[in-house]
This record gives structure tokens, sequence and C-alpha cells, in this order.
């Protein structure tokens, strides 16, 4: 199925064409190795909030807050 069939379907099959793509793509997703350099990252933002240096932000006000909501 090509790119432009599937932009034809009805929004329910879209959704049923991407639940099995993540079906079959979870166990790749799952055992894929995560770069030491992006958890170095993340546990630095986790200690920010932690500390109190940084606060989380609610998605939306973030989107809107650059412009993208």
């Amino acid at each position: 199925m090509s790119i432009a069939e599937i932009k034809k379907l009805p929004i329910r099959e879209k959704f049923q064409i991407m639940e099995a793509l993540w079906d079959e793509m979870r166990p790749e997703i799952d055992a894929a190795e995560i770069p030491q350099t992006h958890k170095a990252i993340l546990d630095h933002c986790h200690a920010r909030v932690a500390s109190g240096q940084e606060a989380l932000v609610d998605w939306d006000i973030a989107k809107n807050r650059f412009g993208n909501g």
C-alpha cells in the first residue's frame, strides 16, 4: 500500500494501520539502546526539577509560549 493510498483512507483505517505498525515495531523499540548522552541529559533535567531550579510546564502552555498552539 502506498502513502497516496493511505492518505485516501478513512481516519479509522489509518489508526488501525498505525496500531499495527506500532505493534510490529514494539519489540525493536523496547530493545533499542538509549544513548548514554541522552540519559545524561534527562538525568540533568530531572535533577534540576527535583532541586527546584526548574519547573515543569503544561504542554499546552509551552506550545502557546512559542506560538505553536
